[in-house]
């Protein structure tokens, strides 16, 4: 399945692999869906790094998911962050998920380790 969201920056269309992580996969369709990230500024731009968006206070500090707050990490090790466009929850650590995503620019696998 596919979405775009139409960002600050343009548009970008990204494709979920519901059958992988299938609690963050329903919770980000579910919030694109709902028009939760409407009007959602990527609030962080690190140049050949990653954007990271979702939050409607636009600070980085905001969002929660659709079953209000946070809920747990979906890490798989034949999956990894080894090419550049790849989607994935930003948090502030371990089962902190709400409604924040974070689009990588580089190889970037060392992050999730």
């Amino acid at each position: 399945m596919s979405v775009t969201l139409h960002t600050n920056l343009g548009d970008i269309k990204i494709e979920v692999f519901c059958d992988t992580a299938q609690r963050t996969a329903f919770n980000f369709l579910a919030l694109c869906a709902s028009g939760y990230y409407d009007g959602t500024p990527f609030h962080r731009n690190i140049k050949g790094f990653m954007v990271q968006g979702g939050d409607p206070t636009g600070t980085g500090k905001g969002g929660e998911s659709i079953w209000g707050g946070k809920f747990e990490d979906e890490f798989y090790a034949d999956i990894g962050h080894d090419k550049r466009g790849q989607v994935s929850m930003a948090n502030t650590g371990s089962n902190t998920n709400g409604s924040q995503v974070s689009v990588v620019g580089l190889l970037c696998v060392y992050l999730f380790i």
